[in-house]
């Protein structure tokens, strides 16, 4: 596809995508999850972009593929879609087991234009996509209890954008939202199962790994 060179272009874009989020659930009983992460070298000019499969059932690793190219668009955002997603996409076409559901390191509808990577993810590729932020981008949310699998609604003007997870004890939360084909709660679902031992998933985890090693030439 052509990506859009402007911001204008690039939020018309979004306009014109947005209506195409379903979050009908398409994934309902996945055997493995991947991971999307990026990683930008000290001076923000290249990025690397990775993919990495896991099994659910014991988080091993199926498959990882990692690329590496200049940063094409500028920063601005709300628009970090359009920096990322095409060395990510190019990561996933390196893939030789399909897909069933993307973990994004980011957000969904949890987004201010109400389209996040997980959500152009997802349109783009027809596969179920959901993501796990780090920090809120939008929204107001009361704590969640201190449990691994407490959580509050992320509300914004009285709609629900997504969840306020806590995956372990006595950490921060992360905020996950579902973004094409899959629902919220499932989505919450995955995000705990990816979860035994740290508070961002196991995908998250690797795929950051594999983008910084490539970024250092290891």
């Amino acid at each position: 596809m052509r990506w859009p060179a402007t911001i204008p272009a690039a939020r018309a874009a979004q306009d014109a995508l947005r209506g195409r989020v379903d979050l009908t659930d398409a994934c309902p009983a996945p055997a493995t999850v991947t991971g999307l992460d990026v990683a930008y070298d000290p001076a923000g000019t290249r990025i690397a972009a990775a993919a990495v499969t896991l099994a659910l059932d014991d988080l091993r690793v199926v498959e990882e593929r990692v690329v590496t190219g200049e940063v094409t668009f500028p920063y601005e955002p709300g628009l970090f879609a359009f920096r990322e997603l095409p060395p990510l996409l190019d990561a996933v076409a390196g893939l030789t087991h399909p897909p069933e559901v993307f973990a994004c390191d980011g957000h969904g509808l949890a987004h201010p234009r109400r389209f996040g990577l997980a959500c152009h993810l997802g349109v783009l590729t027809g596969i179920p996509a959901f993501g796990v932020g780090k920090t809120r981008l939008v929204g107001t949310h009361a704590e969640p209890g201190p449990e691994p699998g407490d959580t509050a609604p992320l509300l914004d003007g009285g709609e629900q954008l997504g969840a306020v997870v806590r995956t372990r004890p006595g950490v921060k939360p992360v905020y996950v939202s579902a973004g094409h084909l899959i629902s919220l709660d499932h989505a919450c679902r995955l995000t705990l199962a990816l979860t035994p031992r740290y508070r961002l998933p196991e995908t998250t985890r690797a795929a950051d790994h594999l983008c910084r090693a490539a970024l250092a030439g290891r």
